[in-house]
């Protein structure tokens, strides 16, 4: 009796198991049959293709997940220059990635290399792409100060490698995070089986290079449309399985099969191509920075953090650490790392990244060392009536440009476009390979109530609306009586007819203010800042195209799909 009653019960066993592997079964095959039509999604025969295995997206080169949520942007503790410039306001953030650290001068160098490598500064036509990357070295030279150990060393000497790079100005920071996009994504494509192995560096020249707006667009372009290059494969067999690494919770690697149909280039629905790196807008930074969440109890914050680390002293609290600087910032007045053979924060101008402990979301230098550049047009409010959600002032929409064939325009040699600032610097707007970029118009715009042309930068701040000096009877084409809110200065560059050029120092005396269209936010403290500016709420503007020896930056990354990889509880 009692054997019979085991051999039930194992019988029970594997009917279990087996209904458990069918309903498994059934539920993954489910996931091939659409919902809408009940037609077979990935049919080896052709039809309807689609990543439906996709886990989650990849977590790109150097990031951290930063789960977005709500916080109070612009609450400091103490203001003393009264600069009415970070009242307080409720905005919520979405999940985003963001540099562990800042771009090194390691990193940039690699971009510089790259350069070099692809568009030769010796050929006339590219000369000023590469030159337009340098870095500006000279911002280390001080009128009564011997710097120029760090004019010639900082950016290239070894010694240096890991340094902050600086001397970038807002428009150079951009155009590396539109490398650094393209650079991954051409290497993902390559690890998945899309481009050819080695291509990225032996066949890559001027006229075919990888771009991945471009690729996406018309993938059969890339590389000049070389089909030895770019190829194509299952798209079926596409897919996004989770991470090999231990305790990995935001990062995925993406394998391909060899079932399904062929003859498919990758898609964005082949959910393996990332999202552009890009700078951070000045809301991200400022939640990522000051990383409330280490002070989260519950569903409330516990108070507001002063500094990006926990307490309201600079010297570390903790009993292994006790006296410690926690940031690379200036003590006083000449005094950049404190005294010689005694505690101190290591540094007297920047310092190695990763020097000191990271903040409650993993992020390292978020006060200190150098400061940083955002996305944000900078302008003394924050509109969190017009919106309190991914915040940002700066948005100028664009499209591809359509030719006269009814194709999208590539960049080519002879259409390189070049913007000479108003320091004189040249920079190419774009590369070959890249896609021609217009504004966008009354197709985009009409009966939209959510934008209503190209360019949104003032937006409620600055137009008729919004100046405290608009004259309601002034007509509008008349620019003698019209009131700027933001007029700042506008030096010009021209060239004379032998092709000098000319700079014009812009030395009007009715100049109201040094906010422009052109002035961006940074943030945080620097090794040349005192503590006041290590509150991560703190903000500043610069003028887009100047650079200083105090400003670097770092990039991020859009997050897309769930806003965090575990649920949450009120447990929690």
């Amino acid at each position: 009796m009692k054997v019979n009653k085991i051999v039930t019960l194992r019988v029970l066993f594997s009917l279990i198991v087996l209904l458990g592997f069918t309903s498994c079964s059934k539920k993954s095959n489910s996931k091939n049959i659409s919902s809408a039509t009940g037609w077979k999604i990935n049919d080896p025969n052709g039809g309807f293709q689609y990543n439906s295995n996709f886990v989650k997206q990849e977590t790109a080169p150097g990031l951290i997940l930063v789960e977005g949520g709500t916080f109070t942007m612009g609450k400091v503790q103490d203001d003393p220059m009264h600069d009415w410039n970070n009242s307080p306001t409720q905005q919520h953030v979405q999940s985003f990635y963001m540099d562990e650290t800042e771009v090194t001068n390691i990193q940039y160098t690699e971009y510089l290399e790259w350069l070099k490598r692809v568009f030769p500064p010796t050929e006339e036509n590219y000369k000023n792409i590469y030159e337009g990357a340098l870095p500006d070295t000279l911002v280390w030279r001080n009128r009564l100060g011997y710097n120029e150990t760090m004019t010639n060393n900082y950016l290239r000497h070894p010694a240096y490698a890991y340094y902050p790079v600086v001397g970038v100005n807002w428009i150079q920071a951009t155009e590396f995070s539109v490398w650094r996009t393209d650079r991954v994504n051409e290497n993902v494509l390559e690890r998945e089986g899309f481009l050819k192995k080695g291509a990225k560096i032996v066949d890559v020249d001027a006229e075919n290079t990888f771009s991945t707006d471009s690729y996406l667009n018309s993938p059969s372009t890339s590389f000049g449309g070389n089909e030895e290059i770019v190829l194509q494969k299952s798209a079926r067999g596409t897919r996004a399985k989770k991470s090999a690494k231990s305790n990995s919770t935001d990062s995925t690697s993406v394998g391909a099969g060899s079932d399904g149909p062929k003859n498919v280039y990758a898609q964005r629905s082949s959910g393996i191509i990332l999202p552009e790196y890009r700078l951070p807008t000045e809301a991200e930074w400022e939640y990522a920075a000051a990383a409330d969440v280490g002070n989260r109890e519950y569903n409330i914050y516990r108070g507001q953090k002063k500094y990006p680390w926990r307490g309201a002293y600079t010297r570390s609290g903790k009993r292994s650490t006790k006296g410690d600087q926690l940031a690379n910032f200036k003590q006083g007045k000449g005094d950049y790392g404190g005294i010689a053979g005694w505690s101190d924060d290591g540094a007297d101008i920047t310092g190695a990244v990763k020097s000191y402990a990271p903040n409650d979301f993993g992020l390292y230098d978020m006060a200190g060392n150098v400061a940083e550049w955002v996305q944000d047009v900078y302008r003394p409010i924050v509109d969190d009536e017009a919106n309190d959600f991914n915040y940002f002032r700066g948005n100028v929409y664009s499209k591809n440009k359509i030719g006269e064939d009814g194709k999208i325009e590539f960049i080519t040699a002879d259409k390189i476009k070049y913007d000479t600032l108003s320091n004189g610097k040249i920079i190419a707007r774009n590369k070959p390979g890249e896609i021609a970029r217009i504004p966008v118009d009354q197709n985009e715009t009409y009966l939209r109530q959510n934008f209503d042309k190209s360019d949104e930068i003032n937006y409620r701040d600055g137009d008729k609306q919004s100046t405290r000096f608009f004259d309601f009877g002034t007509a509008e084409d008349d620019p003698k009586k019209v009131k700027k809110m933001y007029d700042s200065p506008q030096h010009s560059i021209s060239k004379d007819s032998t092709g000098k050029v000319l700079k014009t120092f812009d030395k009007s005396t009715k100049r109201t203010t040094l906010i422009g269209d052109d002035v961006r936010v940074y943030k945080g403290g620097s090794w040349k800042d005192r503590a006041y500016w290590l509150d991560p709420a703190q903000r500043r503007f610069c003028q887009q195209d100047i650079s200083t020896d105090y400003i670097g930056f770092r990039c991020a990354m859009s997050r897309v799909g769930a806003k965090s990889d575990f649920k949450k509880r009120p447990r929690n």
